[in-house]
This record gives structure tokens, sequence and C-alpha cells, in this order.
């Protein structure tokens, strides 16, 4: 019966253990649908707001491990099976990695692709590449799109360089820009500081 009654406070000693961890990860987690969590040895379903199959793992790292030491198991496998969704790529991010296919390319006067640029034709084949249609020219191209400051700049803008913004690139959110430089240079990802910066717009 002594051991008996051991079993029985473990088990009310994990379920609280549970409960309160499972808490403490919904309140600190961002927003997410409310997760299923079966409470161990009782049998219970709950739902608790704010817990993602990600914080599930956690939730299951933290509460299993002392337990299973005493040989209690708190049944939360199921929390570490539950599928983990891959995080989406930005539209931005899309743009520059379309564009890092043409690294190398010839830079050719007036051509817009696929498989030689000048630097407005590269920013607007790149963004063909995720549906959109910008203008053309460098210069239309530095116009017409939403000014973004400097300290604010998103993979996939466009920066402008040189008085009149007579040159265009794509910026790669690594200090970088990718773009189709002059003829004698292909196509290359230079440093963003490697050329007179004009101003930065986002479409």
């Amino acid at each position: 019966m002594a051991k008996h009654r051991r079993n029985k406070q473990n088990a009310r000693n994990a379920a609280v253990a549970s409960a309160a961890v499972v808490g403490a990860a919904a309140a600190l987690a961002p927003a997410a649908q409310a997760f299923e969590i079966t409470e161990p040895f009782t049998g219970q379903s709950v739902q608790v707001p704010g817990v993602d199959a990600l914080n599930a793992n956690t939730i299951t790292g933290l509460v299993e491990a002392p337990f299973a030491q005493q040989g209690v198991d708190l049944g939360l496998g199921s929390l570490a099976a539950a599928p983990v969704s891959a995080p989406l790529s930005s539209e931005g991010q899309k743009i520059v990695d379309a564009a890092r296919t043409k690294i190398g390319s010839p830079y050719v006067w007036g051509a817009a692709g696929p498989n030689a640029f000048d630097c407005s034709g590269l920013t607007s084949w790149a963004y063909s590449q995720v549906g959109k249609s910008i203008p053309r020219t460098s210069y239309d191209q530095a116009a017409a799109g939403r000014k973004v400051s400097r300290d604010q700049l998103q993979p996939g803008d466009i920066i402008a360089f040189y008085s009149g913004a007579s040159h265009v690139g794509i910026y790669t959110g690594n200090g970088t820009v990718i773009h189709a430089l002059n003829e004698g240079t292909p196509l290359s990802e230079s440093p963003l500081d490697s050329m007179p910066y004009h101003s930065a717009v986002r479409f």
C-alpha cells in the first residue's frame, strides 16, 4: 500500500509540474492555436492556448526528464511527435533567391534576361519571378516604390546608387547587393558600401 500511495503522489506531482510548465510556456509563447494536451494519469484533455507543436517539444523535455528518473511516464510523447511547419520564405527572400540564380551572367545593356541583364533588367526580371511588375528603368524604379530608410532595409528592396539613381541592385539582407554593374563585369553580389548609396524603395 505504501508503494501504491507513493506512485499516486508521484502522479499528482507529475501532473502539477506538467500543468505549471505548460502554463508557463503558453504565457511566454507567441499567439498560436490552442493545443490539446491529455493530462497524465487522469486521461482528461485540456485545450492550452498559445502552445504550438514547437513549444510542445520544449514542454516534453522539461517535464518528462526529472520524472523519468523516478520511473514515472508522463505520457507526453505525443506532443513531441506533432509536426512542426517549416518557416515560410518571405516574398523579398524569394526575389533575392531568384537573382542569385543569375550570378555570373553577363551584363548586356538593355537586356532583361533570362541569360543576360543590365541593372534594371535584373531587378525587373527577379521581381517578375514572384509575379510583380515594376518599372523598367533604374530612375523609374527608384521613383516608383515606397521609400525605405537605410536602417530599415529588408531582403528584396531595390537599392539605387550614384547621383540620379543611375544604377540599381537588389538588397540581400546581409549587407550586400546583387546587381549587374557594367559591360565586362558579370552579375555579382557586392558589399552595399562598394558604391555611392542613393536611396532604397520597396514594392
